[in-house]
């Protein structure tokens, strides 16, 4: 028996389990922090993970919308560049157009200004030979009329059979001239 006591006296001696009495006030005293924790502590607790879950999961959205958004912007932005890389190009293509246009115009005033000199240069040409020939004509006349008055010993000074004479004589000379002209 001595060696029960012995046994009982060492089983409340171990240290693993408590006595009854404090066991019982642990767990009224953990049952009142529990309860304190559950019903003050775990909703300000779940409170701030939710707003937390809340301003995290806001903020993922706000990024997406903003990368939506800034590919959105993105898509605009290269859009106009193309449509303004397209106006250049038609805008150049304008000019080319246009310049080809202004010389071919400026060809063809060029052109028609030459004409218009050469048939000017062509008359006045044409108008200083007359105008030379008839000198020419007045002169020989004169020359062949003082000539022939000289040789003959008379004045010729009527000046209508002077003409008439002069004129019939240069005609003849013409008609020389013309037909061994067109015999070569």
């Amino acid at each position: 028996m001595n060696a029960l006591v012995n046994m009982a006296a060492e089983e409340k001696m171990n240290p693993l389990l408590p006595p009854i009495p404090e066991l019982v006030i642990g767990l009224i005293a953990f049952a009142i922090v529990f309860f304190f924790l559950w019903k003050k502590l775990l909703p300000s607790i779940n409170k701030v993970l939710d707003e937390r879950r809340e301003a995290i999961e806001g903020g993922i959205e706000k990024a997406e919308a903003a990368q939506e958004e800034a590919a959105e912007v993105l898509k605009q932005y290269k859009d106009q560049l193309a449509e303004a890389r397209h106006e250049a190009a038609r805008l150049r293509s304008e000019a080319q157009e246009q310049g080809a246009a202004l010389i071919a115009e400026m060809r063809a005033e060029g052109q028609r200004q030459r004409e218009e000199i050469i048939a000017a240069g062509h008359a006045q040409i044409e108008a200083d030979r007359k105008q030379a020939a008839q000198t020419l004509r007045q002169d020989v006349g004169k020359l062949a009329t003082d000539l022939a008055g000289k040789l003959v010993g008379e004045s010729l000074e009527d000046h209508a059979r002077q003409s008439r004479t002069i004129d019939r004589f240069l005609d003849q000379l013409e008609e020389k001239a013309d037909t061994s002209g067109a015999a070569r």
